[in-house]
């Protein structure tokens, strides 16, 4: 790269050194009379020296320049290409895994629905059974408590009635009376003897 530049810098040098002598041959020429063949010759020589020079010094670098930069357009135009091949394949791989994840998501989403289904029939038999399960209990429950509700209300009778029957007793039961039980249970207890 390094000579390409001094190659370069010298070229321009020389064309432009090239510029200078042909610039005062043109001015050296008098306003007063036209152009003689010595003129003419001067600057035909000046533009051939000029022509000679650039050719020269800058032909081979330019070219060089031209070829390496269409080197680098036809590499970056490959790599280009190369990289939209791959991008497309990607492009297309991505698009295939897409379409497979779309039909396993659906999948997926069917086996959740159908797994949902399944519970929700399981839950609602376990239901039932736990319902049927609950009122036996329940029936379980209250005839326990109105069989003991019964007892409880009889033993409270049987204690209500022998209570209220001991208060007639004391209250209707005279002293002949009295006499005469005393006498029967004694009767009852020799007859057992």
């Amino acid at each position: 790269m390094k000579n390409y530049l001094l190659k370069s810098s010298l070229s321009v040098s020389v064309f432009l050194l090239a510029l200078c002598f042909s610039t005062p041959s043109f001015a050296a020429g008098g306003g007063e009379h036209g152009f003689t063949l010595m003129d003419w010759f001067w600057k035909f020589l000046n533009f051939g020296i000029l022509v000679f020079l650039l050719v020269k010094f800058v032909k081979k670098p330019i070219q060089d320049y031209l070829q390496q930069r269409k080197e680098n357009i036809e590499k970056t135009l490959n790599e280009a290409k190369e990289a939209k091949e791959l991008a497309q394949k990607a492009l297309t791989e991505v698009e295939e895994r897409l379409v497979l994840k779309d039909k396993e998501i659906a999948s997926i989403l069917e086996a959740a629905k159908e797994g949902g289904e399944k519970e929700k029939a399981r839950l609602i038999e376990e239901g039932e059974r736990m319902r049927v399960k609950i009122l036996e209990q329940a029936k379980i429950n209250i005839d326990y408590e109105v069989r003991k509700a019964k007892e409880a209300i009889q033993t409270e009778a049987a204690e209500a009635a022998m209570a209220r029957a001991e208060e007639l007793i004391k209250e209707n039961i005279t002293e002949k009376d009295q006499d005469r039980l005393f006498q029967e249970s004694l009767k009852l207890l020799e007859g057992k003897n």
